[in-house]
């Protein structure tokens, strides 16, 4: 008989950061929901009940400066837009009039074709009487410029963060199958590459107290049959003007999903509280879950280990000083200050937050292909796996 579904609880934060998106970020009630894995009806309720704490006053404020914002997003998109065809332009295109209307062709399922002759400088009726009087099978010239925009298309949709197996990953959902060396090369001439590491974060944990320690009972074994039967904990830090931003996250090593976080401005016990707490609303774990850490005071905290004991999940942690027995986290952090935190200089630590959300919430967990996940999402491992489950429970 199938398992019966947990509704889902939502922390204070999340709600919050989640209504900021929507008014913020100049997205649609369904657009938003889907990328955060709500329903329409739970993001709207949130958005009243926070429209309803402020004053008439403050609203329309709010709604004149959306309205503005809105409007200089689309004058900024547009100029985006234009930037990105021509990096794609400069690849291939080389100079004559022919190249020119093949990277039309190539890239208008895109870009609107008056804007990609444009930009490139030649006219749409011009490009329309040569494509007329093309045949109908596509030259190898033509079909690689296409294949170039596909590329540069998959690329800047994934924030210029993908290296060519994510790449070459994407195409291949898209149902595109070229040659990963094939997808290598032309990334190689188009000047496009993953973004790559930068210098080692500091200590965020100190282990040096006299509380209770866990044994290393996951001892590097990072696999997982089923979702919620290993949990990864840690804490980096993310530079503000205002000072440091504290996160703490919790990682699912069977879908590599970050199924819980918290931020503040300090390093307490509570940091991790919330994030544990958050994990559990989220996703309630069946009997028998591990949880691992570093020796870190958080975790060893009495708070942090009654909430552990009253779910019932196992404590282990690391060897004194040794990174390595919690690796993937160690990854986490570092593809989201490679891939996001050192791309941006934030004034403040509200502007880190939303950063943080959009990063975890919207692309690490629902956008971004993970390898160990044989290049699906975290979010799509999470589903395919409960699915598996669910027919063999029945």
């Amino acid at each position: 008989m199938a398992e019966k579904r947990t509704r889902r609880s939502f922390t204070r934060e999340f709600k919050a950061q989640a209504v900021k998106r929507l008014l913020d970020g100049g997205r649609g009630l369904s657009e938003v929901a889907t990328e955060l894995g709500l329903s329409t009806g739970q993001l709207s309720t949130w958005r009243s009940e926070h429209l309803a704490a402020g004053s008439a006053e403050a609203l329309a404020q709010r709604k004149a400066e959306e309205a503005e914002t809105q409007r200089l997003r689309r004058e900024v998109k547009r100029l985006e837009e234009e930037n990105l065809i021509l990096r794609k332009a400069a690849a291939f295109c080389q100079g004559d009039r022919v190249t020119k209307y093949a990277f039309v062709s190539a890239e208008r399922a895109n870009h609107a074709v008056a804007t990609l002759c444009r930009v490139v400088g030649v006219s749409v009726a011009g490009f329309y009487a040569w494509l007329r009087a093309i045949p109908t099978l596509q030259s190898k010239a033509e079909a690689e410029a296409e294949l170039r925009g596909h590329i540069g298309r998959i690329f800047a949709g994934r924030r210029r963060v993908y290296g060519s197996p994510r790449v070459h990953a994407e195409l291949r959902r898209e149902g595109r199958l070229h040659s990963r060396r094939r997808i290598e090369r032309l990334m190689r001439e188009m000047g496009l590459s993953g973004r790559q590491g930068r210098r080692r974060t500091p200590r965020t944990t100190d282990s040096r107290h006299d509380l209770p320690v866990a044994p290393n009972l996951l001892d590097r074994n990072f696999t997982a049959e089923r979702p919620d039967q290993v949990w990864l904990a840690d804490i980096s830090y993310i530079p503000t003007g205002e000072g440091f931003l504290y996160l703490a996250a919790i990682k699912d090593m069977a879908t590599r999903q970050i199924v819980g976080w918290s931020m503040a401005d300090h390093l307490k016990a509570g940091l991790c509280v919330d994030a544990l707490v958050m994990a559990l609303q989220h996703h309630p774990p069946p009997p028998g879950l591990l949880h691992h850490s570093d020796r870190g005071v958080q975790y060893a905290s009495e708070p942090y280990r009654a909430v552990l004991e009253r779910h019932g999940i196992t404590q282990s942690m690391s060897r004194r000083g040794n990174c390595l027995d919690n690796a993937p986290m160690e990854s986490f952090f570092a593809s989201l200050k490679t891939e996001h935190v050192h791309q941006i200089r934030f004034h403040t630590r509200e502007e880190a937050k939303a950063a943080v959300f959009d990063y975890i919430e919207v692309f690490y967990n629902r956008q971004r292909l993970h390898s160990g996940v044989g290049y699906r999402t975290p979010v799509e491992a999470r589903a395919s796996m409960e699915g598996i489950a669910m027919r063999t429970a029945a």
